[in-house]
């Protein structure tokens, strides 16, 4: 897709004339004609959030985790267990304490100080080139070539790169670096962001009402609402376990904390195995109150859920209901309902 200079500072133009009339407000942004940057904290916390939830639970979260962790030396100071606590909820836990490193990495690396280039933020760990590229070009105002899903959708249109991902991302990354324009680099990517969030959807793109339409080699056509083109899902893995609910006269439940290697890694959770790699519990004497599913990236959990009083020796905290729905990841969550109903 060869466009020339002009035609990307066109594109920009229209763009960000579109963004600076419905930019969408968040918390962690500073909105378009503001002379200042983005919390470069904050843009890395909200990058992370967002890589497998939606913006709409972020909104709520984003500031909660904040009042807890209200700087980058405050998050490096916690303990992990507190982190991936507060991360309850969000799923990938591994985000959380790949974040708290990162924030380590900050105060006894770098003297407090964020990297202001894509370069050596792509240093930090857990960052990675499209978080790098975010944080340099909204934070910073460097020319880094941000691309997410919601960015290579629009690009994969716009430049009309019919290659199936992931053999397409080489194509529509040189796409995006052709169009991006010079001025206002974190404004673009979050405009990018916008348009691909409310506008260039996955499906039922609304290409009437696309600023960005002239431009776009797929509106119209029947491959605006195809690319890019994905390789087909693989069927998810069922996996089945246990998960057992034990109580006590106060109605508290037993929590214990997960190890420290495999699912919800370092997380407080529920006692039970069989989902998880480990081996399947026993369950007689146990009171079985039903399934639950529970879906991960590459695995549906079938577990079922039991509750009794706990066995003599069984060790762990004794948490509140309300208590425990606070920290536990949503498969725990969904347990204790079920196990308390």
């Amino acid at each position: 897709m060869a466009r020339d200079k002009q035609q990307a500072e066109e594109f920009g133009e229209v763009l960000l004339a579109w963004y600076d009339r419905h930019a969408r407000e968040l918390p962690w942004r500073v909105p378009p004609g503001e002379a200042r940057r983005a919390d470069p904290y904050h843009v890395l916390l909200s990058e992370v959030m967002l890589q497998q939830t939606t913006v709409a639970v972020i909104r709520k979260r984003f500031g909660e985790f904040l009042e807890r962790f209200p700087t980058v030396s405050a998050l490096a100071d916690a303990e992990e267990g507190a982190v991936t606590d507060a991360w309850a909820g969000l799923g990938y836990y591994r985000r959380a304490r790949s974040l708290h490193a990162c924030a380590k990495a900050i105060m006894e690396e770098h003297g407090g100080v964020f990297p202001q280039t894509e370069d050596k933020l792509r240093g930090l760990p857990g960052v990675g080139d499209y978080t790098a590229a975010a944080i340099a070009s909204i934070a910073f105002g460097e020319p880094a070539v941000v691309v997410d899903g919601n960015i290579e959708r629009i690009v994969a249109r716009v430049a009309l790169v019919t290659d199936e991902l992931p053999k397409g991302k080489k194509a529509i990354k040189a796409a995006a670096a052709e169009l991006m324009p010079e001025s206002r680099p974190g404004d673009y990517a979050q405009a990018l962001m916008d348009l691909g969030a409310g506008v260039c959807r996955p499906k039922g793109p609304d290409c009437l009402l696309c600023p960005v339409r002239s431009f776009c080699k797929a509106a119209g056509t029947a491959y605006a609402e195809s690319l890019p083109r994905k390789a087909p899902k693989r069927e998810k893995k069922v996996v089945k376990g246990a998960i057992f609910v034990f109580s006590n006269e106060a109605g508290e439940v037993l929590c214990v904390r997960r190890p420290e290697e495999g699912l919800f890694a370092g997380m407080l959770g529920l006692p039970g195995g069989g989902w998880d790699g480990s081996d399947a519990p026993p369950t007689e004497g146990f009171k079985l109150k039903g399934g639950i599913t529970h879906i991960l990236t590459h695995r549906r959990l079938e577990i079922d859920v039991y509750s009794g009083p706990a066995p003599g020796g069984t060790k762990g905290a004794w948490l509140s209901a309300d208590e425990a729905r606070e920290s536990l990841p949503t498969l725990f969550k969904k347990a204790l309902d079920r196990g308390l109903s």
